[in-house]
């Protein structure tokens, strides 16, 4: 029976790292991965996350199972900084759940609102290519829209024509902050409409947080999420740490759930817990442990946002001096600087992407998609001078 399974694509992602890693070149680039990397071109782990760690190994005294919730301290933790500190469980309405990364808080998420009814998700295109995949093995229909048009900026006309198309009772996913894989993002008047037209339809909001810090600050990345919230009776949410906790390969995230009566919400995290259980049983318990740990402690709390601080700070100075050098080739980069988070998408052919990556050993996704920590001091100046080479419009 197995000999039967059709081989599959490999992932395009994974394999672009391993050309990367394959290439003998000294001045390589790697902007494919999606993980943030120092000016040293490094993927350090947090002093917070050490500190935390370190203490976590001279206090744990179990390693019995938690359940399918995961580390509740860990998720509850969490919540003053998505929904905000005065009242972030909204009078009762929200709690959640632990689970593998922000992978698993999108995949819980469309489950639970694939057995609440949910047949249609209505989404933003481009968008994490993992989004459609999930969609597609839970089997719930992808409505696309375009996220963004040529000049650069949200196209809120297509946004407002999905709404009026769908119906209620459909989903609708949207990237909290730092869209992958175009970095732009919503504005707070955007967000503004954008709540109001999903109450007025009755569409169930999904709502993906990966990236919160690395956009405009902790609280500022937070804004879309909490206008949707405080405009509807119910809504999803996906939270990521591995990104603003630097926590990738331990998979440590959250699905929050929020119900119009308090009285409902103990059936729907049922639900859930239920979902989870036939999925991964339990999530993983290390990496969400430090990271309950340092939002327990005031000190090490400061610590991870200077942290997060900094890395904003390095990835905002890539994208000014990008945006600084104006055009190469036929590529306008000024826009990068009003972009958010990792990724930006150049407006290149595959030919192109391809004669940046045999001709210059730049690796990028065949989508255009670049992760900006990329760019380091060293290597910024040959990028944008090799991009020019490339996209230089043809003279006759």
């Amino acid at each position: 029976m197995l000999s039967t399974l059709p081989a599959q694509p490999a992932d395009a992602l994974l394999a672009l790292i391993k050309l990367h890693n394959d290439d003998p070149r000294t001045d390589k680039i790697d902007l494919g991965v999606g993980v943030y990397r120092t000016g040293q071109g490094d993927t350090p782990v947090f002093g917070a996350i050490k500190a935390a760690e370190k203490k976590l190994v001279e206090t744990q005294d179990s390693k019995a199972y938690l359940g399918p919730e995961g580390d509740m301290g860990f998720v509850h933790a969490l919540m003053p900084y998505v929904f905000g500190k005065d009242d972030p469980a909204m009078g009762g309405r929200i709690d959640g759940m632990q689970t593998p990364g922000g992978t698993g808080g999108v995949r819980l998420a469309v489950a639970l609102a694939r057995k609440a009814g949910v047949q249609r998700i209505w989404m933003g295109l481009p968008s994490w290519p993992n989004h459609a995949q999930i969609f597609a093995d839970l089997g719930v229909e992808l409505k696309g829209f375009t996220h963004a048009g040529q000049d650069g900026a949200v196209d809120m006309d297509a946004l407002r024509a999905a709404v009026a198309a769908a119906q209620p009772g459909d989903a609708i996913l949207l990237h909290g902050c730092c869209h992958n894989p175009t970095g732009i993002d919503y504005t707070p008047a955007d967000w503004d409409e954008i709540a109001a037209l999903i109450a007025a339809k009755g569409l169930l909001p999904i709502l993906d947080l990966a990236y919160q810090g690395l956009g405009q600050g902790m609280e500022e990345d937070a804004y879309g999420v909490r206008k949707v919230l405080a405009a509807v009776p119910e809504a999803l949410v996906a939270y990521s740490c591995d990104k603003n906790f630097g926590m990738y390969r331990d998979r440590v995230g959250a699905v929050y759930v929020m119900v119009q009566d308090p009285a409902q919400l103990g059936a729907v995290l049922s639900n859930g817990y239920t979902l989870a259980r036939a999925a991964w049983s339990m999530p993983p318990d290390h990496g969400a442990a430090a990271v309950r740990l340092i939002l327990e402690d005031e000190a090490l709390t400061r610590m991870w946002l200077d942290e997060l601080d900094t890395m904003r700070a390095r990835m905002n100075q890539v994208r000014a001096k990008l945006a600084g050098a104006g055009k190469a080739g036929s590529v306008d980069l000024a826009a990068l600087g009003h972009q958010n988070g990792l990724f930006s998408v150049l407006p290149l052919s595959a030919e192109q992407i391809l004669a940046l990556r045999n001709d210059h050993g730049i690796y990028m996704a065949g989508s255009g998609r670049i992760n900006i920590a990329g760019l380091t001091a060293h290597n910024i100046d040959k990028f944008i001078a090799d991009l020019a080479a490339v996209s230089a419009p043809v003279t006759a």
